[in-house]
């Protein structure tokens, strides 16, 4: 990946519903080679999809949580079963495994506090080998940044 894919990435994290016309004239190619270039950042999975950004307060889920958890055990079957089970819930959206005291930090969206506690009981504690849960609710969005190709 050279500096114009990199261009071409940063301008569709910023607009994903650019035309290759639109695209190519702002990252200053002919359209043909600005296509064949993005088609390949697809087919190599550099670019894994598109999406809407949707504001998650308007849809009706303004609550986001950030949840660190330790597991009680580290061996194959126990982190296997945990992540099973975490990709098939919905409300989390992110999980990371993390070092230092948490195994996993886990970024999650609910309505309110009364589904919070549903989420915790039903669909967390059934989970085998959780030694515990560290909750903290974000009250506010500071910065919350989804196009990172300038970073290089």
């Amino acid at each position: 990946m050279d500096a114009k894919d990199q261009q071409i990435i940063r301008e569709l994290q910023l607009d994903g519903r650019l035309t290759n016309n639109e695209l190519a004239e702002r990252v200053n190619l002919s359209p043909s080679p600005c296509l064949r270039r993005l088609r390949n950042l697809e087919k190599s999975g550099v670019i894994q999809g598109y999406t809407a950004l949707v504001d998650q307060a308007a849809y009706g889920l303004p609550i986001t949580v950030f949840i660190r958890i330790r597991l009680e055990h580290h061996n194959k079957e126990a982190v296997q079963v945990f992540e099973q089970h975490i990709n098939r819930i919905d409300e989390v959206l992110d999980c990371y495994l993390m070092t230092g005291d948490s195994d996993y930090l886990l970024r999650v969206i609910v309505e309110s506090l009364a589904s919070y506690e549903d989420f915790i009981r039903e669909k967390i504690h059934r989970i085998p080998s959780i030694a515990s849960i560290d909750t903290s609710f974000a009250y506010g969005t500071v910065k919350q940044n989804r196009a990172f190709a300038s970073v290089i």
